[in-house]
């Protein structure tokens, strides 16, 4: 990676929960709340958990054999027969335009097509839009695969792709 911030991406250790959790939950409309023991769910049997810096950015991502609930992953689970689904990621708005969302991604496309994955699948919601997400997505080379209305009717989503080469 060219990227000045992929040296940085690390495991996400118990030590980093904290910092982790604040950013996801002030991201919360974006990624949804999370509790410390949902957080240790997730990165428990996370394909990838990774971070930056102390509470810099994050990143968790789950494989088809996850036992997770999210009606986003669902929707993949039903329609995949094998991926790497990105969960949540995050970057602190102090943190951000170094780099650290590419580098997280760049680091499970890696570690996704070592263990021969065909793809990373993410959903980004439309409605309440998020711009910025769609753009970053569409540069990274993904496409949009399908949509959903969320249970309750609150969000909308779009469904992406990126097939791994």
């Amino acid at each position: 990676m060219d990227d000045a911030s992929a040296g940085l991406v690390r495991p996400l250790g118990e030590d980093q929960f904290d910092a982790v959790l604040a950013l996801n939950n002030r991201h919360a409309a974006e990624l949804s709340l999370l509790t410390r023991d949902g957080l240790a769910a997730l990165a428990g049997q996370a394909f990838l958990a990774a971070t930056i810096g102390k509470g810099e950015a994050f990143l968790i991502a789950l494989d088809e054999h996850a036992d997770y609930g999210s009606p986003n992953y669902l929707w993949f689970k039903e329609r995949y027969e094998r991926f790497v689904y990105v969960d949540r990621i995050a970057v602190d708005p102090a943190a951000r335009g170094k780099g650290h969302a590419r580098a997280l991604y760049e680091a499970l496309f890696a570690r996704a097509r070592e263990a021969g994955f065909p793809c990373v699948v993410c959903e980004v919601n439309e409605e309440p839009p998020n711009p910025a997400s769609d753009a970053f997505h569409a540069a990274l080379g993904f496409a949009v695969v399908g949509e959903a209305v969320l249970p309750g009717g609150a969000k909308r989503v779009r469904y992406f792709e990126r097939i791994l080469s």
